[in-house]
């Protein structure tokens, strides 16, 4: 009675959809089954969600065009700054003036650990703070964090395509129209770049000469990171860095790396894992495209327990400012860390004629 041809094309066509709406479940439930603790629940899924949207949106304006005057129907892409965070967002005017006139060209996110009394910002922060959970050091909830936000702008805004991850304790040394610049090119290569998920490099340290890292691989116990991240392929790096969207993507996108970098650490004073995760799988996996060097300047001189050196208010001058933004490659250093509180009012002090006036600044 079943014989007909009808019903097996007729069951098809009716599972067809009920495939497409439970694959992501599918793959959530297959995450779990590679040892997910019940707390990443929430970030998996996330994950899921911003990797679909992505590909979605990519699907779409992969044949996207540009005249020869570079005009497109798409809007210029956009610069997301990743604020991690667990105090006051002290210098929130310093980046209020610094983003003021560009806001079609940048989003905010803020990353608060929820244990932590933080004062919300107004002006362009309000509104800005995305689902967080607790951090700590030498833990891989810094990963997480970062993961987070990484996770959170890819699916709030398609027009997101470099993404900045900052500090409360981070300034800006330059206008955010050198900045921009600086990250996209001409307004052409930035145009063509949206539809290709952009091909510019990621700003990130990459170092694998570091006289502790024998020290760092072992923080977890002997052998405990292999076979996934032989000894040869480790490395290290600043906690902040500029990645690109493809990298990002990268990065949400990891299973076999994150099982080995989310274990605890047993010497919590040589692991820093937020520093070896991202340097380690963006040099495993695309070393080309990557710059090996931050664009955030960090004063290792003097740092205490971990810690880079901390700039107080009499030390705030237009001098400093040029000397931060000095470096060893062909670009200038973009932002500066780490700057206590008190140093807000000699910096907007030199906000409008120091700071942001760098119309005739060139790279070093």
């Amino acid at each position: 009675m079943f014989s007909s041809p009808l019903i097996p094309a007729l069951s098809i066509l009716i599972f067809l959809p009920f495939l497409f709406l439970i694959a992501p479940r599918i793959l959530l439930l297959t995450d779990l089954q590679i040892s997910l603790s019940p707390d990443e629940l929430d970030d998996v899924a996330l994950f899921h969600k911003a990797i679909l949207a992505s590909s979605s949106h990519h699907h779409r304006t992969s044949s996207s065009s540009i005249s020869h005057l570079g005009t497109t129907t798409n809007p210029k892409p956009k610069i997301a700054f990743l604020f991690l965070t667990n105090s006051d967002l002290a210098f929130a005017p310093l980046w209020e003036k610094f983003f003021h006139g560009h806001q079609h060209l940048f989003n905010i996110y803020i990353h608060a650990d929820p244990t932590v009394q933080i004062t919300p910002p107004g002006g362009v922060f309000e509104g800005r703070f995305v689902p967080a959970k607790k951090t700590e050091r030498a833990s891989p909830t810094l990963i997480s964090a970062a993961r987070r936000l990484l996770a959170n702008a890819i699916l709030d805004d398609p027009l997101n395509l470099y993404f900045a991850l900052v500090s409360q304790h981070c300034i800006p040394l330059h206008s955010f129209p050198f900045v921009y610049k600086t990250l996209f090119g001409s307004e052409l290569a930035a145009l063509r770049d949206f539809g290709t998920q952009s091909n510019h490099q990621s700003f990130i340290e990459i170092l694998s000469d570091d006289p502790n890292l024998p020290e760092r691989y072992v923080s977890r116990g002997d052998n405990v990171m292999l076979p996934e991240v032989p000894f040869e392929q480790f490395r290290v790096g600043s906690q902040f860095y500029i990645l690109t969207k493809r990298h990002s993507l990268l990065v949400i996108q990891d299973k076999r790396l994150w099982r080995k970098f989310k274990l605890p650490c047993l010497n919590v004073y040589s692991c820093y894992p937020e520093e070896h995760y991202f340097p380690t799988l963006l040099s495993m996996e695309d070393p080309k495209g990557c710059s090996h060097y931050t664009l955030t300047r960090v004063n290792w001189t003097d740092s205490t327990d971990g810690h880079p050196y901390t700039y107080e208010a009499p030390e705030i001058s237009a001098q400093l400012v040029h000397t931060l933004r000095k470096s060893n490659s062909s670009y200038s250093y973009l932002f500066a860390r780490k700057f206590s509180p008190d140093c807000l009012r000699p910096l907007m002090k030199l906000a409008s004629r120091v700071i942001f006036r760098d119309s005739n600044c060139v790279y070093n």
